[in-house]
């Protein structure tokens, strides 16, 4: 696949699934944009980049916030004119049982992996439009299909990306952008490195493909979305889980 000169903007990307995604984009020829909430931390994951021969930029930016996502898009605009494709992976975890969740605990997780979604996605529809051409890719979970105990805000956010990502790709669909989203399981990230043996080995009893999944799994999926060989696939959600959930 091919991506020279597209312009790629990957929230949440200084490290873990985002940051593999946006590796994966930069390596097949597109401007990576980075995003984290620490600029500085943004800026190095872009330099690193930008060291290994890829074009890459990096932002602050907080996916909560409309005026920063709006001040980020601003940025990259004014200066390539354009977003191609949007990859909405910023999220986070608080989990715990419902009669333990605080209201902070859900509504975190909500702001971030919902209304991050929302708040992007709305931004940068727009340039998509005037261009009548864009991807958007939604990063939710299978948590989002199958549900998991402790983890009802989450697997609530993730669940509302899949009703998003269906509506949105309906709205916008005739003016040639496609909207669809990737639902990853148990994917090898500093989260996962820190389970307890015994709780990994039930994990993974219960993927037929016998492993966790990795990064570069699920970027290999955005890549495709992102594609020309997807140029007909709109308000699906790819999931990524080794069969976890068959």
């Amino acid at each position: 696949m091919n991506f020279k000169d597209e312009i790629v903007l990957v929230t949440g990307s200084t490290r873990g699934i985002g940051r593999e995604i946006a590796q994966a984009f930069a390596r097949e020829g597109a401007v990576v944009v980075i995003t984290g909430r620490n600029d500085e931390i943004a800026q190095k994951a872009s330099a690193e980049l930008t060291a290994q021969g890829c074009r890459a930029e990096g932002f602050g930016c907080d996916v909560t916030n409309f005026g920063s996502v709006q001040k980020t898009v601003n940025k990259i605009l004014d200066k390539y004119n354009r977003i191609d494709i949007l990859v909405n992976n910023a999220g986070i975890t608080k989990d715990n049982l419902l009669l333990r969740m605080s209201e902070s605990e859900w509504d975190d997780v909500i702001q971030v992996n919902l209304r991050g979604v929302f708040n992007c996605t709305k931004v940068i529809t727009k340039a998509m439009l005037k261009a009548k051409k864009g991807r958007i890719i939604n990063i939710a979970s299978i948590i989002g299909i199958t549900g998991n105990a402790g983890q009802a805000n989450y697997a609530a956010s993730k669940a509302g990306i899949i009703g998003f990502t269906k509506s949105i790709a309906r709205e916008i669909a005739s003016r040639g952008i496609t909207v669809n989203a990737i639902a990853p399981g148990y994917i090898m990230t500093d989260m996962t490195a820190q389970l307890k043996e015994e709780t990994r080995a039930q994990i993974l009893k219960s993927i037929p493909l016998g492993r966790l999944g990795t990064g570069k799994d699920v970027a290999g999926a955005c890549l495709f979305l992102a594609s020309k060989e997807a140029n007909y696939i709109t308000g699906q959600t790819i999931v990524v889980d080794g069969g976890m959930a068959i």
